[in-house]
């Protein structure tokens, strides 16, 4: 993949579930923006994602860049917010981690941990989901920056 392509991904399992994770750490997701359909069973996260596999190793500025992509979940049971009002049109969430949950096998819980305490939580018959670059990339202004043993 050339950093002129679109990321398209797919996760079928857990595994599969940890790259789509690592490709969407430090994305920027507008509440108000995410899509639930009960009816359908799918839950879509159009994002910014910032593209970590574009900078390896570059620590300039101009190697930071963001593409708008969209997360999307099938299978889907049940949805839920812990620690954000859905459908808040100022909630703007920074997005840390998708993580499985595992269930009644092959059923599970998909937890799309945020920072400030918040976690969007998917009840799941399995893993379906795919993540998705809807086009060119953009220049990012700055990195996002990780201090670990802080408080």
């Amino acid at each position: 993949m050339s950093s002129k392509d679109p990321l398209k991904l797919v996760a079928l399992d857990e595994e599969d579930l940890k790259i789509v994770s690592a490709h969407v750490q430090d994305a920027i997701v507008k509440v108000a923006d995410i899509l639930w359909s009960p009816r359908e069973g799918t839950f879509i996260v159009p994002m910014n994602r910032f593209a970590w596999e574009e900078t390896q190793g570059s620590r300039r500025r101009s190697g930071n860049q963001r593409h708008r992509s969209v997360l999307h979940f099938d299978k889907v049971r049940a949805a839920r917010s812990i620690g954000v009002t859905p459908g808040d049109p100022e909630a703007v969430l920074s997005v840390l981690a998708v993580l499985f949950a595992p269930g009644d096998a092959p059923a599970g819980a998909i937890n799309i941990v945020c920072s400030g305490d918040v976690t969007l939580r998917l009840e799941v018959d399995y893993i379906e989901g795919r993540l998705t670059d809807l086009g060119a990339a953009w220049s990012a202004s700055m990195r996002p920056k990780h201090r670990l043993g802080r408080v």
